[in-house]
């Protein structure tokens, strides 16, 4: 039974890789990234010599060595998460600070104290403990896309070996019971993939041993991709609603669709959805010969991107009725939680809003939230300064590009960069076009390394292969937390028992992601003045209107709330009339500019 009404995301590569370790036996639910299986193998042997374990090196010679890396690594948290956890229940302290971090709605506090107060028994103590104290779950994340292509010398491995279907085959040969949380849009292959593991389907009483959470940003995509996994009689345990453009790591902008509304089409569809959804599900898993659970399976909603408040908090929980909110960027500041070397965290410490922008330095090609000054970054000028624009390309995970090679090339890395260039030098352009498209080329920056080497810094460990440079992607949140954190004060925060924001500026969560959302679609609108088609114009057109509904939406709902925001609605409303103001603007201009297409 889930003992908190939040969890922690899965943070870059490196930034939350051993948070299980470190939260699970506290109740706390957080997910591993499994991209980096390198980083992975690193940690599995630091980890093995600190517990005094065995360690045989799984060299990238052996078979399938990716996966079972992965599996090895999980395996070994799991038992040392475990481990932790029964030593918990056998001290009297930590029994107090598990009991200590639980939302002031639990009733154990009290129940273990009567239990405790009077002459009691031992045996009694353990079976309570036994019955009441739960570990949080050790998730684990795959980006669908990350998925590139695998080969020994110049022959191609088969679709298995893959990235993303290694490390999801990683995960699933490990004794985990948890989920894993398939983020960055629908990969059908290996959703197909899922079908070969038992782990995956239902038993008659609709446990599943490893659940499957979908990482979305509309109930429209929900709705296709439940469909299709329920057809392999593959059920979606949980949708976790991300904020298109509230959030860390890279930024799915939806078209203009805000998170409220987006909450309040899942909170009204649930029902209907698990009736739709188990109406394929059944007919599929008895053609497939497999158990059919007797009662329908429960469906968990979770939202998460740019939480900062307790109040705002607990309205998700309410209001939108789900069943978890995530909480990521202000744990990269709780070394007790997520591992972040020491230089960065004391960037992080002073980052204000300025210094946290939307970048296109991915080499996926999707909007990224990135931190101003980053070392990583650093080290990229240093490159292109030196005439040597590029990344060595030291782990290849998003070598996905294959424009001029079959087995594909990292937009960032120096091979790709210098062809491009080349092709550059070819075209007779103004001085202006060629800076602008030199800087689109040598903007990219090498964030497959880069997001996890934190965590070798952190732990002292080598780092030859991959340089010291460190990519963080910290949400816009993150401008409200200016101080190292305890695990405790930061529980205490989410829970409203205390408040770590210093700053009494912070706009409301739907404020905020409304500015991020206006100043995305004024960019859109400057990239369109050159050359505006028809495309764009609708696109444009579609964003706008969207837009629109959403602040209407927010206006309604905070003009008919009692007793909840009573020291901002006045604000948000505001924010509100001033957004429809700039919608208005924003609306002529797109019109204007495609008048003078005709």
């Amino acid at each position: 039974m889930k003992k908190h009404s939040f969890h922690i995301p899965v943070m870059g590569i490196g930034f939350t890789i051993d948070t299980p370790l470190k939260v699970s036996h506290l109740g706390i639910d957080s997910v591993i990234s499994l991209v980096d299986d390198i980083l992975i193998e690193k940690l599995r042997k630091m980890y093995c010599e600190k517990f005094e374990l065995p360690y045989q090196e799984i060299s990238d010679k052996l078979e399938d060595f990716r996966a079972k890396r992965i599996t090895s690594y999980l395996n070994l948290i799991n038992d040392a998460a475990h481990k932790k956890f029964e030593d918990l229940k056998n001290s009297a302290h930590e029994i107090k600070e598990y009991l200590g971090l639980l939302p002031n709605a639990s009733h154990l506090k009290e129940e273990f104290e009567k239990l405790t107060s009077n002459d009691f028994k031992s045996a009694e103590i353990k079976k309570w403990l036994k019955e009441n104290l739960s570990m949080g779950s050790i998730d684990v994340n795959i980006m669908t896309k990350v998925d590139k292509d695998n080969y020994t010398k110049n022959d191609k491995l088969p679709t298995e070996f893959n990235d993303a279907h290694a490390a999801l085959r990683g995960y699933a040969m490990s004794e985990l019971y948890s989920s894993v949380i398939l983020s960055a849009g629908m990969n059908p292959r290996l959703y197909s993939y899922l079908e070969n593991f038992d782990d995956f389907f239902p038993d008659e009483n609709g446990n599943i041993k490893k659940k499957i959470v979908l990482k979305v940003s509309d109930y429209r995509s929900a709705l296709i991709q439940g469909k299709f996994l329920a057809k392999k009689g593959i059920w979606v345990s949980e949708y976790r609603i991300e904020s298109g453009l509230n959030c860390g790591g890279h930024a799915f902008a939806t078209d203009g669709y805000l998170m409220g509304p987006i909450m309040a089409e899942f909170r009204d569809n649930r029902q209907a959805y698990i009736d739709e959804i188990h109406g394929i599900l059944i007919p599929a898993l008895a053609n497939k010969g497999r158990q059919v659970p007797k009662q329908n399976l429960s469906l968990k909603i979770t939202a998460q991107g740019g939480v900062g408040t307790a109040e705002e908090h607990q309205f998700l929980m309410d209001h939108y009725k789900v069943d978890s909110v995530g909480w990521g960027t202000p744990f990269l500041l709780v070394p007790e939680a997520t591992t972040v070397d020491k230089s960065t965290l004391e960037k992080l410490v002073a980052a204000k809003e300025e210094d946290l922008y939307l970048s296109d330095i991915s080499p996926l090609g999707v909007p990224f939230h990135n931190l101003r000054g980053n070392t990583k970054d650093m080290e990229k000028q240093k490159n292109i300064d030196k005439d040597r624009p590029g990344s060595s390309c030291p782990k290849k995970f998003v070598a996905l590009n294959k424009d001029y090679s079959d087995k594909g090339l990292c937009t960032a890395s120096r091979q790709y960069q210098n062809l491009k260039i080349k092709e550059l030098d070819d075209l007779d352009l103004s001085e202006k076009e060629y800076t602008g498209r030199l800087n689109k080329i040598t903007e990219k920056s090498c964030t497959c390394v880069g997001l996890g080497t934190s965590a070798l810094l952190a732990y002292g460990l080598d780092t030859k292969t991959e340089g010291s440079g460190v990519s963080i992607c910290p949400g816009p949140n993150m401008a409200y937390y200016s101080k190292i954190m305890t695990l405790k004060e930061m529980v205490d925060h989410i829970y409203g028992r205390g408040n770590v924001i210093e700053r009494t500026d912070r706009p409301h969560m739907f404020v905020k992601e409304l500015g991020i959302y206006l100043d995305y679609l004024k960019n859109k609108i400057e990239e369109s003045r050159e050359s505006m088609n028809k495309k764009q114009e609708k696109y444009l057109l579609t964003f706008t209107h969207n837009l629109n509904e959403g602040i209407t939406y927010y206006q309604q709902l905070f003009g008919s709330l009692k007793g909840q925001f009573e020291n901002v609605k006045d604000s948000v409303l505001t924010e509100l009339t001033q957004g429809l103001k700039t919608l208005e603007g924003f609306k002529m201009e797109i019109e204007t500019l495609s008048l003078s297409e005709v």
